[in-house]
């Protein structure tokens, strides 16, 4: 039977539902959401990326600001603005949207955001709190992949996840995330690399397999055990000149041949994608929450 698909535009939905009323809620307290995003340059993807996030705060009722600078900025003006908004009263979360050019370092440009309002994850302290198990604002894909398991009744405790990819962004954390002794964790935790000698040797183990490779279709039909839960995280561009644009986006999983295999999948694009940013917004609503409540 063909796996039942894990809908990232449904779930992404219900989540914003449950955060409109949240913002609400802490309006009516007299506290109110603010998300600052600086953007640097104008590559397209990352100017798609911003207006979405602007769009998903007008939805929830979130004061958003989006400051745009041009590519040439010099590091410190970045510095200085950052400092600026961690001062700012009127923003819960501030996000620096990535890449950034060349010339500026991003390291010293994340570390510089105040942790609490850290709202892709990123910080240091942060990646610390959240390998201690303790509070923190987590990152957005991770913990977007993670809500689609439990809001599929895909709880990961007790389970063997297998998390193919060790990215600070996905890779790491889903596995920091999924290890913890707490709800939606406490699973066996694999994660697999390309210095895995034998990658589909752990992968056909996986009651739950992740795919955050970044590589087209690596994850095949025979590299998966019957009955798996997969969760695939990667966007990828394939030529298809069947396509008005020339090409067709993929995941990091061979869909076709897994979904005759898997319990659940999630498609891409409208999987994983669309939960990133509504986990942003989760995580700006809940800083503004600890903020007012220090």
């Amino acid at each position: 039977m063909p796996a039942q698909v894990i809908s990232g535009k449904e779930v992404a939905s219900e989540i914003r539902g449950e955060l409109k009323k949240k913002v609400e809620e802490l309006k009516s307290k007299g506290i109110h959401p603010g998300l600052g995003v600086i953007l640097v340059g104008e590559d397209p993807a990352s100017v798609s990326y911003v207006t979405s996030k602007a769009k998903g705060c007008e939805e929830l009722g979130i004061y958003e600001e989006t400051i745009r600078l041009s590519a040439d900025v010099s590091e410190e003006e970045v510095l200085n603005l950052i400092e600026k908004m961690n001062n700012d009263s009127k923003f819960s979360g501030i996000l620096v949207q990535l890449p950034l050019p060349d010339h500026i370092d991003e390291e010293k440009v994340v570390n510089a955001i105040t942790p609490e309002k850290d709202v892709d994850g990123f910080h240091p302290v942060n990646q610390g709190l959240l390998l201690r198990g303790e509070k923190c604002p987590l990152p957005c894909t991770a913990h977007g992949a993670q809500q689609m398991l439990m809001r599929s009744g895909n709880d990961p405790a007790g389970k063997h996840v297998v998390i193919c990819g060790r990215s600070n962004i996905v890779g790491k954390p889903l596995a920091a995330m999924l290890m913890q002794k707490k709800e939606a964790a406490n699973a066996t935790v694999t994660v697999v690399h390309t210095g895995t000698k034998d990658p589909a040797h752990f992968t056909k183990q996986a009651d739950i397999l992740v795919a955050a490779m970044g590589k087209p279709q690596a994850i095949t039909a025979d590299m998966v055990k019957e009955g798996a839960v997969v969760i695939d995280v990667g966007v990828n561009r394939i030529e298809d000149p069947s396509k008005k644009k020339g090409f067709r986006l993929v995941g990091d999983v061979d869909y076709d041949a897994i979904s005759e295999k898997a319990s659940y999948i999630t498609p891409v694009p409208g999987g994983v994608g669309p939960m990133t940013v509504t986990m942003l917004l989760y995580n700006t609503v809940e800083s503004a929450e600890l903020i007012a409540n220090k």
